[in-house]
């Protein structure tokens, strides 16, 4: 299978989820034209994606979309049809005892992707068997220390695709909008980022103060940085591979493994560390909009508190790095001019004598 290849979703138990797995509550998945990747939900007078869409006061708020059971999805083609072959991508995503999740993961991946990476954090479920179960061509690796972090650098370390989009495992991303990111970098741009605040994108999952939280720390960074992020701190990214230098993680494990220690960006601030330095190093971005589920199954490891003031430890830490990284640049600079100054003069010296 390749992609570009016109591949329907069938409607069979392989494709959807395994019956006794409960599926979120929707009012007529997936037909229902509030479903955003419908055909017909733009045009639907109640919809987000509608400009003139206002909430009637006192109404309830739709429903997000749902995941279903078998053929979760209507037939569509997994990537349009060009005239250029697509190029490779690989998915990466961590994982950490999500075995009851990766079934509704797996079942929305677009086909004709290069290869699917787990990296798992040593789960004490079956979710490395349930991968290799679902999808027997995935690839398993072993994060070396621990943090959603240095899951991502491992994966980003192994992965061999051209481009490299970072999924979450709970289900809380959408892996059918993996198109929309790879489009955007085709059409020019260094790195995708997913952003729930944008015309088609929003969140069942995101709470009020959470939401107050991202706006302030985007705010924070567009200024200190001169972007104009509108969701600091959503996970669901792709880029180029060529660009993974620029994160400037280490996959490397330089502490010993299982003793619990991290090292800086090891962590959930990773997802702003990379945004920051994306936008340090110059990379062209480009916002894709997307919808956050709320997670499937499992409790979500996230503190509202706690997490806001850990990525506003790193945006202040990585400003600090950065002007530090400045100077040293300018300082070994100096001494490059310096050395080839004098060079300069020794050698006029020795055709003189």
């Amino acid at each position: 299978m390749t992609i570009g290849e016109d591949t329907d979703f069938a409607e069979t138990p392989a494709r959807g989820l395994p019956l006794g797995v409960p599926p979120r509550s929707d009012r007529g998945y997936p037909s229902d034209p509030g479903y955003p990747s419908d055909p017909g939900y733009p045009s639907d007078p109640g919809s987000r994606r509608n400009p003139g869409y206002r909430r009637a006061p006192g109404s309830r708020r739709a429903p997000a979309p749902a995941y279903g059971l078998a053929g979760a999805r209507p037939a569509r083609p997994a990537f349009p049809a060009r005239p250029q072959p697509w190029p490779k991508v690989s998915v990466v995503i961590p994982t950490l005892n999500e075995a009851r999740n990766l079934p509704h993961v797996f079942a929305e991946l677009p086909p004709g992707l290069h290869e699917v990476i787990i990296v798992d954090g040593n789960s004490v479920d079956d979710t490395v068997a349930t991968a290799r179960r679902l999808r027997p061509g995935v690839r398993i690796i072993q994060q070396n220390r621990c943090g959603k972090g240095n899951a991502l650098a491992c994966g980003f370390a192994a992965a061999t695709g051209d481009i490299i989009a970072m999924v979450d495992a709970d289900g809380s991303a959408d892996p059918a909008e993996i198109p929309a990111f790879v489009q955007a970098l085709l059409d020019g741009a260094d790195f995708a980022k997913g952003t729930r605040f944008a015309a088609g994108g929003g969140s069942s999952d995101i709470t009020r103060l959470r939401r107050l939280g991202n706006r302030i720390l985007s705010g924070l960074v567009n200024t200190l940085c001169r972007t104009r992020y509108s969701d600091l701190c959503y996970g669901y990214n792709a880029f180029w591979r060529r660009h993974v230098p620029v994160f400037g993680l280490q996959p490397e494990s330089d502490v010993p493994h299982g003793d619990g220690t991290r090292l800086w960006g090891d962590g959930f601030e990773v997802e702003t560390l990379i945004n920051i330095r994306v936008a340090q190093a110059g990379l062209a971005v480009t916002e894709v909009a997307s919808y956050e589920h709320s997670r499937i199954h499992g409790v979500s490891n996230l503190n509202a508190t706690s997490d806001g003031w850990r990525v506003l430890r790193t945006i202040f830490a990585e400003r600090y790095y950065h002007h530090q990284r400045q100077k040293a640049q300018r300082k070994d600079q100096k001494a490059q001019r310096k050395d080839q100054k004098a060079q300069r003069k020794l050698s006029s010296a020795g055709r003189e004598a």
